[in-house]
């Protein structure tokens, strides 16, 4: 569902307790509900349907999908239900077997525990989690309250929405699938922890909404959002595939949503769709001290396979939530 179709959906579901800390009513990563003075319960669920023909694989992907929502808040993952559709019609008990132990892999690599779930029949297969976190009430990390005058982090490449529909479609070289691969399992466990010692205004994970999407969330009416599109990291293949119209249907519903509240350069209209794509398990995007994001950037190059930067700055609001050059 698009970010318009789902804000139109929610708006009237807006929860009345005094102990809900972060609701979704500014479409947050997580919903946050304060225990007690120096505690807090992070929730949230997610799930996907199959982006690779490997059972195990696929597990391990889309776990790391839903643990990130937890990591983009700056919580501490403890617990996890499996949420499973299975076509028991087409696949035998062992694919499923092997998409939950990839799943496990992936809570028990940062520190949670896997408590059950639910499985049911489903003509179309989708795996995912419901994953519930701690945090302290004052360490909480908000999307939307960049402060201006940080610079943006992007810890991971874009692209991968066109990437995955190029491997449905059995399209994609080997080598670049298995690039891809290797981004969309790797936690954002680690570069969420090490974001801890450093100045940061706000964090975000960029997931189906795409870059932009999750950028215009990011955003308030004091704030804007300036991306240098020259510096945003791209899978390799990526672009030239959108070329060839292996485009995924929520890119193109992000574009449409998007496409009067972002201002595009010349330069960079060639990468509007791009910047729009439907992401599985996508980076981190950090409002942070620039001299802090250049040390952050080295600290995290083992667990970003180099591509994390800075993408751009926070500047005071214009006509435009977003600007890109």
């Amino acid at each position: 569902m698009g970010p318009g179709d789902l804000k139109h959906s929610v708006c009237s579901l807006i929860p009345d307790d005094k102990n809900v800390l972060v609701g979704f009513e500014n479409s947050e990563d997580a919903c946050v509900y304060k225990l007690h003075d120096d505690e807090a319960l992070v929730q949230t669920l997610d799930f996907i349907t199959p982006v690779v023909d490997d059972p195990f694989i696929y597990g391990k992907i889309a776990a790391a999908n839903s643990l990130s929502d937890i990591f983009a808040m700056g919580a501490e993952v403890k617990t996890a239900l499996n949420i499973v559709g299975f076509d028991s019609t087409n696949h035998t008990k062992e694919v499923l077997v092997e998409i939950l132990k990839g799943g496990n892999e992936k809570i028990k690599e940062c520190g949670g525990v896997l408590m059950g779930g639910h499985t049911i029949e489903s003509p179309e297969m989708y795996y995912g989690l419901s994953v519930t976190g701690l945090i302290h009430p004052d360490k909480i990390l908000r999307n939307n309250t960049p402060k201006i005058g940080h610079v943006l982090v992007l810890t991971k490449p874009i692209g991968m929405g066109i990437l995955t529909t190029a491997i449905k479609r059995d399209l994609l070289s080997e080598p670049t699938m298995l690039e891809a691969i290797k981004v969309m399992q790797e936690l954002n466990y680690k570069a969420s922890k090490l974001l801890r010692g450093f100045n940061v205004s706000a964090c975000t994970d960029v997931t189906g909404f795409g870059l932009l999407g999750h950028a215009l969330e990011s955003t308030n009416d004091g704030v804007a959002i300036k991306i240098d599109a020259r510096e945003v990291p791209i899978m390799a293949d990526a672009i030239a595939l959108s070329l060839e119209g292996v485009v995924p249907g929520g890119t193109k519903k992000n574009m449409a949503y998007l496409q009067d509240k972002v201002t595009f350069a010349k330069s960079a209209e060639h990468l509007r769709l791009m910047l729009c794509d439907a992401q599985t398990s996508g980076g981190l995007l950090v409002s942070m001290d620039e001299r802090d994001a250049k040390e952050y950037i080295k600290m995290i190059e083992e667990y970003s396979f180099g591509y994390a930067r800075i993408i751009g700055s926070v500047e005071p609001r214009g006509d435009r939530a977003i600007e890109v050059f």
